[in-house]
């Protein structure tokens, strides 16, 4: 199998988001944290803009957080990695033409 630089960079990053995650801070990010300091955080609860299929970087369902956060990471990442791959692909052949 003729390996190519992508290959090498996926499997980088899917090594990556799925180990990375597990040392990810349980403090909230940088918003909520504003929200809670300046005491509106109750203003944002309940709403939902976008039905999220990963709330708060976890996959619903499973009980095991540090599993469910992993299992985030590697999901993200390949849906990213296919998104960009198709765009290439696309721009290839729009581009050949």
């Amino acid at each position: 199998m003729d390996i190519r630089w992508w290959h090498i960079g996926l499997i980088v990053a899917l090594v990556l988001a799925g180990g990375v995650s597990l040392f990810a801070s349980s403090f909230p990010d940088g918003l909520e944290r504003v929200a809670i300091d300046h005491d509106f955080i109750e203003l944002g609860e309940g709403y939902e803009v976008i039905h999220s299929p990963m709330p708060d970087y976890t996959v619903p369902g499973i009980s095991n957080e540090a599993l469910a956060a992993s299992l985030a990471g590697l999901i993200g990442t390949l849906m990213m990695f296919g998104i960009v791959y198709g765009f290439g692909k696309a721009l290839k052949k729009s581009s050949v033409k």
